[in-house]
């Protein structure tokens, strides 16, 4: 069995996490991903920590297995011949340098294409290669805050919050993912590459979806409604007993089942709550009557009345609860795998589930320049 995409050539010059994270799932898919750093190590995720291994961090580890690893200085002559060179052989080029950047090193999408005219060029930046912030440099937190994301997470207590991950850079690398992969079906059509220029910022804005559109509709500025949802009532966390769970109603058949559960048929037949529409506009007063009911048993017993009817709903786990989900055992999704310094390393696995090719770790995420002679070799024999 091989990868999807095993016939594919990726030559990754991006870092951090945005590029990494797209080039692991193009990786993990079954390309041959060539990452480029600088002599002694450029992925500044190298140094994120701690948690260390061996000297290993854990954030590099996250978003770099299935990739070798070459040092090339890009501000010498002699590196930008060897990108010129590998290029030669490479299907897809990715780079999340400043915009220009490419330019003054002589490998902007120009030039290569001339080399290459099949290449799939992916540049991701914070703002784009266009418009007035094309040279800002962009971090998540700036790009969850512009973007409108902090201003609809959290509550009015609370005032503006982040998402606990890195939220934009993991969008902007799988829309750079799906974006590259379309450009590689039409150039089974075309015969020809092209350049993508994706950006943080208008991934992030893109993820807005619901809310973006309720905005656009109605021109009311949406509040921050913590864990409840904008459109769909009862949808939120609840104090319990002894924790919290999380209902999800999403349709009136399914209230109508949460009031049976909990002993109150009557409210599923309350004109202010028989309806989702009512119920959004009468949240304020469905809320607490449903607060002073499942404070008064634990969780498990919510949990187990729910599954029973199929209402959607579940426990807040912490990551040590996670691990040991067996849905999430039984789906393969912690992995383990070796590395040369680090040792014995556990790994978030893939989402992705293809019955013929399967997702496979072939290699461990490298160490600066682990595979420089292996990969120039292969060069060398290719040229000749």
């Amino acid at each position: 069995m091989s990868g999807t995409l095993e016939h594919i050539r990726v030559l990754d010059l991006s870092r951090v996490l945005a590029g990494p994270y797209c080039t692991m799932i193009l990786g993990d898919l079954g390309a041959d991903v060539i990452k480029v750093e600088a002599p002694g190590g450029s992925d500044d995720t190298r140094k994120w920590g701690p948690p260390f291994k061996n000297g290993v961090s854990a954030y590099y580890l996250c978003a770099n297995r299935n990739k070798r690893s070459v040092t090339i200085d890009l501000k010498s002559e002699e590196g930008v011949e060897q990108i010129k060179q590998l290029i030669q052989d490479s299907d897809v080029l990715i780079h999340n340098f400043k915009t220009g950047t490419m330019e003054r090193f002589g490998l902007d999408y120009d030039i290569l294409k001339e080399i290459n005219p099949q290449l799939v060029y992916c540049s991701i930046t914070g703002f784009g290669e266009t418009g007035p912030y094309k040279d800002k440099p962009g971090y998540d937190f700036m790009i969850q805050a512009m973007s409108g994301l902090m201003s609809i997470t959290g509550t009015d207590q609370s005032g503006p919050q982040k998402l606990g991950v890195a939220i934009t850079d993991i969008l902007t690398g799988l829309y750079a993912c799906i974006g590259i992969q379309g450009a590689l079906l039409e150039r089974t059509v075309s015969g020809k590459g092209q350049k993508l220029d994706i950006s943080l910022y208008d991934a992030a804005v893109s993820s807005l979806v619901n809310i973006g559109s309720n905005f656009l509709m109605s021109g009311q500025i949406p509040k921050r409604l913590g864990n409840q949802h904008a459109n769909i009532v009862p949808y939120q966390t609840f104090q319990t007993q002894d924790g919290y769970i999380v209902i999800a109603v999403g349709n009136d058949r399914q209230f109508t089942d949460l009031c049976e559960v909990i002993g109150k048929p009557q409210y599923a037949e309350d004109n202010r709550f028989k309806t989702n529409p009512n119920r959004v506009k009468h949240r304020e007063e469905l809320i607490p009557l449903l607060e002073k009911i499942f404070i008064i048993k634990p969780t498990a017993y919510w949990l187990d009345a729910c599954d029973k009817r199929q209402i959607p709903c579940g426990p807040i786990q912490n990551l040590k609860e996670l691990m040991n989900d067996p849905q999430l055992q039984a789906r393969d999704m912690f992995i383990e795998h070796d590395h040369p310094v680090a040792g014995a390393i556990r790994m978030i696995g893939s989402p992705l589930k293809l019955s013929r090719t399967p997702i496979s770790v072939r290699y461990h995420p490298p160490e600066v320049g682990e595979h420089n002679e292996e990969i120039f070799s292969e060069e060398i024999i290719n040229r000749n």
